[in-house]
């Protein structure tokens, strides 16, 4: 439906997953593609048609950090996408070997 790829339940959804699941990978993104090279943690408090915002703790204290998506997604799946790829291009500024993620199947999804 048209309106519900952002709504108050698909942004809960998306925030509490990376926030459980995936907070590190919240801080990686952080530090290489948002404003704070040192965060130490962060969590994922919103998105919307424009990027994802994180509460980003750093050694000042916490900061917001906005990061553009790439392509704006338009469907949920997009969003998944999107924040694949910050995660792939965080790790590659930084560094840092990506880990294989499984897709629901049991194969690579990538």
């Amino acid at each position: 439906m048209p309106g519900d790829l952002f709504s108050p339940d698909v942004i809960a959804a998306v925030s509490g997953h990376m926030n459980a699941d995936h907070p590190e990978d919240n801080a990686l993104i952080c530090r290489a593609l948002g404003t704070e090279p040192s965060t130490e943690t962060a969590r994922m408090t919103g998105l919307d048609e424009q990027g994802v915002t994180f509460a980003a703790q750093t050694p000042a204290g916490e900061r917001t950090v906005r990061v553009p998506w790439a392509t704006t997604p338009v469907e949920r799946r997009d969003i998944r996408m999107e924040v694949v790829r910050m995660y792939r291009e965080s790790c590659a500024r930084l560094g840092i070997e990506p880990r294989e993620e499984e897709a629901p199947t049991g194969r690579p999804s990538h």
